[in-house]
């Protein structure tokens, strides 16, 4: 069988994805902040705070990358970081005021991206299409492990 890209999983996966966040980008700009920096702030506003190495396993994002992304939100005021109590190495990552003051326009901005993104499905094929998606993960999670 021949290679197309207009039907490789991989090659659309990473297209859409792409699409979402300039969509995203565009709808968050006015926010101070960038959709590399969603999933740290999805994670923060989940859970209040939490280390670097709890982002990094709870985003599947590159160790080096969370570090360089974290930097930037402290620069941007979005974040700031205290000694772990348990761990002379790590720090705690908290949510800032502004950082918790952007939750609920991030939060509609990215419902705004999923509704126009998705909007030629059927409320039935968006959650089929979702539920694909995620075992399409699970399956790759499940592969990366030991």
């Amino acid at each position: 069988m021949e290679f197309s890209k207009n039907r490789s999983a991989g090659y659309l996966a990473n297209l859409m994805a792409r699409l979402f966040a300039e969509g995203l980008y565009e709808r968050i700009r006015p926010l101070g902040i960038s959709p590399g920096q969603f999933p740290a702030l999805l994670e923060l506003w989940e859970r209040g705070s939490c280390t670097q190495a709890d982002l990094v396993r709870a985003t599947d994002v590159e160790q080096a990358t969370m570090a360089a992304t974290l930097k930037r939100m402290e620069r941007d005021g979005l974040i700031h970081r205290k000694p772990h109590p348990d761990d002379s190495r790590a720090r705690v990552i908290f949510l800032s005021e502004k950082g918790k003051a952007i939750r609920e326009a991030a939060y509609e901005a990215a419902k705004a991206q999923n509704k126009a993104a998705l909007a030629g499905l059927s409320d039935e094929e968006v959650e089929q299409f979702i539920d694909l998606m995620l075992k399409v993960i699970a399956t790759m999670r499940s592969e990366k492990e030991p």
